[in-house]
Formats: C-alpha cells, structure tokens, sequence
C-alpha cells in the first residue's frame, strides 16, 4: 500500500570527493521539488517530514497497527537494528511502525518512529513484531537544509532555541522542498521553502546555523555528521513539540495524517460516512496554505507567538491538573484515615466495655500473681544481687585464710645454703678438695634435717588439703556466678566502697520490702471489715462508706509496693553496681588464687623435705653405698669368662674331626643360656646406675669424684647409653657388608630381639663427641618415648683392643624404604600411614634441637608397612657434614636448594628432604619434572589434594612449615572404616595372592641387589 504513492527510483551515484554522499542524477532529480509536512525537528538544520501524497498511506497504516499489534507477540532475544516492529507510544498509547537505534540496556531500547521521525525509550513489552505486509518504507524522510552546518562550539541553550525556532517555521505546515543531493543513509539535502520564505536564511538569520563551504561540482557542503542514536538521545533530553499538534484521532485511536487543504476536501466524504474526525488549529492553518502563496513573516511569527502562548496554556494547565489530582488524592487518603480512626475507637470502645465488666476480677487476680511470684523470690533469696555471696567469700577468706610458715623462711634460707654447697661438690674435680667440701656440706645437711622435721612437723598440723578444696570450690562457684574475672591490683578502697554499696542497697531493699508487707496487711485487714458489710446475718452493719470507698487507693498503693519490689529484685543492676560487684569480685578472686599459689608452694617444699628426709636418713654424714653395683659388675665379669671359655670350648670341638655333634649342640645351648645371663645382669647395671645417677642429680653430686672406678660420670654424660660391661667378642655377631660399604656393621641377637652393631673408628676427641652426639639424641628419645618415631639406641659400648665405640640398635630386616619399594611398593594409604611416623621423628628431633641432615630411602623404615621411624646418623659427622653428601631418590635429589647455595643445614632441609620422600611414594616410578633449581613440580601428577597441598607447602614455601604442622596435617587424618562386602573380601584375597607372588619375585632381585653391594645404610 506505500507503492501507491507518487514514490520514483532515483538514479544515483556516489561522489568522488566527498564518498559518504550520494550525487543526484542531474537530469531527472536535481531541483526536484517535493511537498511535505514537517513531522519533527533533530537541530537547527536537520528535520523530518512527510510526502503529502502519503496522507492515506499513514491512515491505513495507524488502523492496520491497531488491528495487529494489541494481539502480537512481544520481542525476545537479540533486536535486528534492519526491521521494522511495532512500538507503543507513551504520550497517546497507540502503535507506531519504529526501528531500534540502540539497546540500552536488558529491559530498555531507543527506537525511532519511522513515519514520523521522533525517537523514544521503550521497554522490550512494549515493542513487538508485525507482519511482512508491513515490513515496507517508512513515510517519513529525513531533510537537511542546503548550504547550512551547526556552527562548532555551540551552545546547548542555542542548541535547543535552534531547534525550537526551526520546528515553529516547519512542523505541521506544508513546505516545498528543492532537491539539491542525498546522502548514503537517506537524507535528502535540500532547499525549504514556506510560501515565499526561505527557511534555510531565516535559521541563517538567527545564528543558528551558518553557511557552509560548497563543493565546486555539486553544491554540498563539507559538514561532519553526528551519530544518530547519540542525536536521538539528546533529543529525548530535550524535546521539542512532537505530536502534540497533530491531528486528533479516530474512534479507532489511529494518528491523523497531515492534511493539505487540497487533501482535506478529498476525504471530506469519507469522513462524513464514516466516524466524525476533528481537526486542531494547526490542521487547520496547514490546509488555508496553497502552493504558491505568498506568505508574509509577519504572519508567520503571529504563528509563532500563538504556539507559544498555546505551550504555555497547556502547561499551566498540566500543572493544575497535578494539583487537583494531588489535592484529591490527599482527600482521599484522610477519608480513609478518618474511616480507620472511627473503626479504631469503636473497637476500643467495644473492648473498654467488655474490660470494666471483669475489671475488679481481673485486677484482683493480677494482684494474685504478683504476690505468688514474690513469694516464689523470696523464697530463693536472691543475695547474689547485693554481693551477699561474696561477703561470705570474703568470710571465709579471713577465717582460715594461711599465713606464711615461720619455718617455711628458714628452711629456705638452710636450703639455699645447701643448694650452694651441692654445686660446688659437683663442680669439684680434686678428691681432698672434694672431701673438705663434702664436710661442709654434712654440716649443712645436718641442719637442713633439722630444719625439715620442724618444717613436716608444723605441715602436718595444718588442713592444707581441706582448704585447697575450700578454695577451689569457693573459686568455682564465684565463676559460675560472675564469670572470668582479671586480676588487678590489691586495693582496699574496692572493698570498702563495695562495703557502702552494700549498706545501701540493703537499706533501700529493706524500706521496699516493708512498704509491701505494710500494704498487703492493710490490704487483708480491709478483707476482714468488709465481711460486716456483706453479712446479712449482722444485725448493725458497718456502713459502707467506711469500708468500701477507700478499696481503690488501698489495691493501688499494693499494686505499687509489689511491683517496686519486683523491679528491685529481678531487673538487672546499672553499669555502676556491675563495676563494684565486679571489682569486688576480682579483688576475692586475686586473695583466693594468692593463697592458693602459697599452699601450691607450701605443698611443693613439703614433698622436698620429705624426699630428703627420706633419702638423708640412712645417709646422713655418709655418701651411698656402691658395693651393689660392684657386686653386679663382680658377676658379669665372671659370667663373661664362662661364656668365653665355653665358646673357645665349642670353636676348638667345631675344629676336631671326630667332634660329637650332641656334645656341640649342648655347650652351644649353654653359651646361649650364659650370653643371656650377661644381658640380664648388664640390664640390672643399668637399672643400679640409674639409680645412682638420680641420687648424683639430686642429693649427692660426690659420687662420680669419689667413685671414678665405676664410670658413673661418663654414664650421666652419655644419658644413661654407655655400658663398661658389654664387649663385641661377647655377642658373637655377624659381618654384614652387604649393607655396608663404609663402617663394620654385624648383626647379633640380644634377648630374643635382632640388633646391629654399627662400628665407629675413634680417637680420643672423636670419642667424646660420638658420646655426646648419640646422647643428645638417646635424650630425644626418652622425651618422647610413648611415640617418638626414631630408631631407639639400645646401647653404646667402646671396644678395649681397639680404638672401635659401637652403637647397638634394633634391625629390622628389609624394611628400608628402599627395600620396601624394590620388593612390593607401598599403597597410597600405607605411605602416609610410615611418613606419618616419619614426621614423629623429625619433630622429637627438631623439638630436641637436633637436625638430621641425612634424611634419604635407607635410613626411613617402614616396619611392618605401616610404623614409619626414622634411623638414626652417623654420629662422628657434624651436621654440615651429613648434610653435605647429595642423595638421590631415583632421579630426584634430596638436597634442598639452600644448602647447594652453601647456606648451613636446618629443620627446615630435613623437611625438605621428607616432602621429596613422600613425593616418591606417591608417584612411585613416574618421571620427576623439574625447574631450574632442581625442585620437583608437583602440578604435574593427578594427586588427593590434601597430599598435594602438603608437597606444596614442604617443597616450594619450607620456611613457613614445620614437623609438628606436617603431622597436623589434613592428608594424615585417619579415615573412616568402610566395610567389605564378599565380592570386595574375594577380590582383595586375589589380589593379596597376586601381591605374594610380585613380592617374592622382588625379593630376589633386591637380594641380588644386596650381594652386588648396591644397598647401604648408615
């Protein structure tokens, strides 16, 4: 239906010079003229219009658009900037043909009226497709005038005046427009004319526009074009009239075309037949316009000034009615107020009524329960309130508070006299010297007995543990009450101001309390009178005046006094009585933790004292006696010679050609029985030197000096590791060199438990420091005894022919890691159950501060595949020592980086070192990738996280861990038992025989290993 209009294709061209403008044909296009309607306004010089020919077209298209978008479908998904959809306009809610200029955001779209030329923002609901019939050119042509630009660095003000002052001369009228070229996007350049007024010099005239430079060829201005949707924006800010003064519209709601005058008689029948259509007074002026006439400006701003005056009626207008609909609206809200008001106080007054007829019943039984909850308090008797409980803390704080002993003093001061004499014996290397201060010291001791009965006697006498207990429960019954308290400074004034507050509070509590009991009397009292009044069978009542009128005061003054009472004793104190209770407390709190530190320290000397009393009394003036020790030294001795006679006896029969084998078999039992006798007999030396060990420690540090013979000083300094009675020849022990390349190593048997001897080659100074190491780390040992994950040091022994000490440790066969691994690899779950143990040992080192430095596969054992301990090192070698030596693990080096750069061993490298082992059970044979410094890349193996995790923190950030943070970690928590089915217990039983076969099949490759001596330990 748009193709019935006088609409001709016009033959273009593009032009050479300026490419964005499209050259009209010269012969058939060029000062073409045109008869439009202006339909809207961009800037001074840029303006939309239609062709008066296609008046019945916009018709037909407003009533085809109200037929078929109410019922369409809204748009969804991505908008195509090229089609044509059907927009609901705000201003009069009719559909309108428009394009999308932009997509503001999710919900909003700038679109632009494609018949008309406006823009506006619309949400998505209200834009939606229409059919292909409709899918045709718009009506509407864009115009710029000819010869014209918007002059650079205008003003927004002039800007829109511009704007304005170019709509008042074209919109809504009919203009002439002369043809002069047309862009590539559509516009037409072109001279308007409005009767005999060129409009293009009357926006010239004003300043709003000025002339342009022409091309030589074409007569086209070179001008730089804005971006149309950034236009359509500021025109929305802006706006000028837009369809406000078109044509009224139908019954239908459809928009009224422009109508010449010419065009407004040809439909005048239609519209007779038809609905009655009205025309405004700007439809009107368009059509006494003829072409060709001749219009004054004079005319043309009466025009203008009517519009205005017309805008400025329809806004005060718009402004009125805003105000009578605020006015209405308010009305209308305190109408309904009024209405919720009348139906509130009708409400109170229904209640009111319904509330007096129970109000004496209701009162009394108000009454009732106040006094039923006064009871109830009274009775529990809230002293806590007023600090009655610690009044009586404070009672029995003072009643049977302990006072420093008088003979807790002085026996300190002899104490300390002897401590003083007990160090310089122990420090003491000559035996006459020693002597003379050994007499000192029995003088000191003598007195220091002395002062130690005196001391238990007056102990005794007290109820030091009847009032421990008094403490302890007073303390935890003021924590109960009051909580954790700070201990501050002993000041009295806390307790005299709590003392006041007290008196205080009692006194206002007691005034309180005797008002209420005063008014419930009265209350009773009026009880008892009333029952005359009420009493028929009372011949004189009394009158009712005198009884009845005063009821209402009495209930309110019981009411006051109850309720008064009630606050007192159940709402909580203010700041100022929480800060005296509280003060208070601390200060009870500070004087019970005092006393009990002194009985603490009163109970701690008595335990002394009587330790001593007990060890001194068969002492006393004496030293201890050794002979039990030499007596069990006097046995081994003779016990070794059997037992060397008889294994002479057995070699010499093992020699002899007609030797019986019965007679063999019995002297190697009795050597057996002998050998197990020394190790009893060296075990009960080692429990008699621990006991004089402890007696040097503590009460008699002369026994090493006068005692050399029996060793006992290199006993203590070797922590209890050093035996003088166990020899090499005695153990008949095993060479086992295919462990050991470096050192003698041989293995024996020593109460039912396999041992190895580990020979050390040393001189004097070597001597000493191999003691002094192995001793440090036998310490460790002890110290974490229940768990301590180290290979334990049995015993340490110097050989008398030759300069040889030997370390005596368990062995545990093939159970290196090494080993384990060569012959059946540990599972997932089995490595971190060993490295778990692993990281045992290297904390009970590390907290002894002892480093390792010599973690690797062959001294970590895995014993019984799940107890993982780690060995011990070779102790002539200081730590930088050991830690120098680069072991591998496969391709992987177990030197942390800062000790390749020279920098001195630390916990931790020994942390390091266990991350790369653990690293090795969790990959088992896959490559190892590293970066520049040789650290392994841990990223590249499908590992559990927490193990991941962990490898990260041991390799990459060392600094940060620690053994004890390694043995918190997530990775060695124990998980949860799963139980097995059947089918699983048959699939394990396979694979347990499968497991057999692979383990025997590496055992004989890891005992070829050993034979070719690629197998060692430490």
């Amino acid at each position: 239906m748009a193709t019935q209009g006088r609409v001709r294709r016009l033959s273009v061209r593009p032009s050479a010079r300026f490419p964005g403008v499209v050259q009209m044909d010269e012969d058939t296009h060029y000062n073409k003229v045109e008869d439009v309607v202006g339909s809207h306004v961009e800037d001074a010089v840029t303006f939309w219009a239609q062709s008066i020919d296609r008046n019945k077209d916009i018709v037909k298209i407003g009533l085809s658009l109200s037929e078929v978008c109410p019922h369409a479908n809204s748009v969804f998904g991505s908008l195509d900037p090229k089609k044509i959809y059907g927009g609901l306009f705000s201003e009069d809610k009719c559909w309108y043909r428009c394009k999308v200029l932009k997509i503001i955001s999710d919900e909003k779209c700038l679109v632009r009226y494609i018949d008309y030329g406006n823009t506006e923002i619309l949400n998505r609901s209200d834009i939606v497709e229409i059919p292909s019939e409709l899918q045709f050119s718009s009506v509407a042509k864009k115009y710029r005038l000819w010869g014209l630009q918007i002059p650079s660095g205008q003003e927004v003000t002039q800007f829109d005046q511009g704007r304005t002052f170019l709509g008042s001369l074209i919109f809504e009228k009919e203009i002439k427009m002369r043809i002069k070229a047309t862009y590539q996007d559509g516009t037409v350049i072109a001279q308007a004319e409005y009767g005999s007024v060129d409009i293009g010099e009357e926006v010239a005239k004003k300043g709003f526009a000025e002339k342009c430079k022409l091309t030589s060829g074409n007569d086209i201005c070179e001008e730089k074009k804005s971006d149309p949707a950034q236009l359509a924006l500021r025109n929305l800010k802006n706006p000028i009239p837009l369809w406000g003064h078109r044509s009224n519209q139908t019954n239908l709601s459809r928009p009224k075309p422009r109508l010449s005058g010419r065009l407004a008689l040809d439909l005048k029948n239609e519209n007779d037949t038809g609905s009655h259509m009205t025309f405004t007074k700007e439809s009107l002026a368009v059509g006494d316009f003829k072409l060709g006439s001749n219009v004054s400006l004079a005319k043309i701003k009466q025009d203008q000034k009517l519009i205005e005056e017309n805008e400025k009626l329809k806004t005060e207008k718009e402004v009125l009615l805003e105000r009578y609909k605020a006015l209405e609206s308010k009305v209308e809200q305190t109408t309904q107020e009024l209405q919720q008001e009348k139906a509130n106080t009708m409400d109170l007054t229904k209640h009111l009524e319904s509330t007096l007829k129970t109000r004496v019943g209701t009162r009394m039984k108000n009454l009732a329960t106040k006094v039923e909850i006064l009871k109830e308090i009274r009775r529990v008797n809230t002293n806590v309130r007023f600090g009655d409980d610690l009044s009586e803390a404070m009672q029995v704080l003072d009643e049977g508070c302990l006072t420093i002993l008088s003979s807790l003093n002085e026996l300190e001061v002899i104490w300390a006299e002897y401590s003083l004499a007990q160090e310089k014996i122990k420090t003491c290397e000559d035996v006459n010297e020693g002597n003379i201060l050994i007499a000192e010291r029995n003088e000191v001791q003598q007195k220091l007995y002395v002062a130690v009965e005196v001391f238990i006697l007056e102990v005794d006498e007290l109820p030091l543990n009847k009032r421990l207990k008094t403490l302890k429960d007073l303390s935890a019954a003021l924590e109960a009450a009051y909580g954790q308290a700070t201990e501050g400074a002993n000041s009295e004034d806390i307790l005299r101001k709590f003392y006041d507050w007290k008196c205080d509070k009692r006194e206002e509590f007691s005034k309180v309390r005797t008002e209420t009991e005063a008014s419930l009397q009265r209350l009773v009292a009026w009880f008892q009178s009333s029952l005359q009044v009420f009493d028929l069978s009372v011949e004189e009542p009394l009158s009712s005046d005198d009884t009845v009128d005063n009821i209402d005061e009495i209930l309110e003054k019981t009411e006051s006094c109850l309720c008064k009472e009630l606050e007192i004793s159940l709402i909580e104190q203010g700041d100022a009585d929480k800060e005296i209770i509280l003060n208070t407390y601390g200060q009870v709190l500070q004087k019970i933790r005092s006393e009990e530190r002194l009985i603490a320290s009163v109970q701690a000397k008595y335990k002394d004292s009587t330790e001593f009393k007990k060890q001194i009394i068969d002492c006393l003036n004496k030293s201890p006696s050794v002979d039990h020790l030499l007596s069990i030294k006097k046995t081994l001795k003779g016990l070794k010679a059997r037992l060397r006679w008889k294994m002479v006896e057995r070699n010499n029969l093992e020699e002899s050609d007609d030797h019986d084998e019965s007679e063999v078999e019995k002297i190697k039992r009795e050597i057996t029985h002998l050998r197990n006798s020394v190790f009893q007999e060296i075990y009960h030396e080692r429990e008699e030197y621990e006991k004089l060990n402890s007696l040097a420690q503590k009460w008699f540090p002369e026994l090493p000096l006068l005692y050399p013979e029996i060793g006992l000083l290199k006993y203590m300094n070797s922590g209890g590791l050093l035996t003088m009675s166990l020899e090499r020849d005695i153990l008949d022990a095993e060479p086992m060199k295919e462990l050991s390349s470096k050192r003698p190593l041989l293995c024996s048997e020593m109460s039912g438990q396999m041992i190895l001897l580990k020979g050390y080659s040393v001189d004097v100074d070597m001597e000493a420091r191999v003691i002094k190491r192995a001793a440090a780390y036998h310490r460790a040992w002890r110290a974490a005894r229940e768990e301590p994950g180290l290979l334990p040091l049995k015993f340490l022994f110097l050989c008398k022919s030759d300069p040889m000490a030997y370390l005596v440790v368990p062995y545990h066969p093939r159970a290196s890691l090494s080993a384990v691994q060569a012959i059946m690899p540990l599972t997932s779950e089995e490595a971190l159950k060993v490295m778990k143990g692993v990281a045992h040992g290297l904390h009970t080192l590390h907290k002894a501060g002892i480093i390792h430095g010599s973690l690797h596969q062959n001294n970590v054992f895995a014993v019984n595949r799940e107890q993982g301990i780690v060995g011990d090192f070779d102790f002539t070698k200081s730590v930088s020592q050991r830690a120098a030596v680069n072991m591998m693990v496969g391709d992987l080096s177990l030197m942390s980086p800062e000790l390749k750069m020279g920098k001195p061993p630390s916990a931790s490298s020994d942390l390091y070192a266990y991350g790369c082992l653990l690293l090795w059970l969790s990959v088992q044979n896959q490559e190892f990738e590293t970066n520049e410094d040789g650290i392994p890349k841990v990223d590249q193996f499908h590992l559990d996280d927490s193990v991941k995790s962990l490898l990260c923190s041991l390799i990459f950030c060392r600094s940060s861990v620690t053994a004890e943070q390694v043995l918190n970690a997530e990775c060695f928590l124990l998980p949860k038992e799963k139980s097995v089915s059947d089918a699983e217990k048959d699939t394990e039983c396979t694979q347990h025989k499968k497991e057999e076969e692979l383990k025997m099949e590496n055992l004989d490759k890891f005992k070829e290993k050993t034979k070719n001596g690629e197998a060692t330990v430490d």
